[in-house]
């Protein structure tokens, strides 16, 4: 990059997905955001996670189907495959330091609305 460029910000894009109603707690639902496959999970309190529905060790669009839970505290979602624990809010492996993390999205509730940054 030339010295006289500057760096812009990056963009920053909200897309409305459902309403935060359409949701069960402690249970996932997958969403398509243009072309990308993302995975919705509400927890109690109506926190809302938004991950990678891709799988990266299954190889397979599968998150949403996963097994959530918590580790040390932390919120989880665990592989329906091969049970490999992603922390929700980081996308890190927990269950496998070595493995690939997962993606994760800011989330947003707009009158009711859930939207995702991605």
């Amino acid at each position: 990059m030339a010295e006289t460029e500057e760096k812009r910000p990056a963009k920053t894009q909200w897309h409305t997905i459902c309403r935060m109603d359409d949701l069960d707690p402690m249970w996932g639902e997958a969403a398509l955001v243009g072309s990308k496959q993302i995975a919705l999970v509400r927890l109690p309190g109506d926190r809302i996670f938004a991950v990678d529905h891709w799988d990266p060790v299954a190889r397979a669009n599968v998150i949403a189907r996963g097994i959530v839970g918590s580790k040390g505290g932390m919120p989880t979602i665990a592989s329906p495959i091969h049970k490999q624990v992603y922390a929700l809010e980081t996308g890190e492996c927990l269950s496998d330091p070595e493995a690939a993390a997962i993606s994760t999205y800011d989330v947003r509730i707009t009158d009711g609305q859930v939207e995702v940054n991605a």
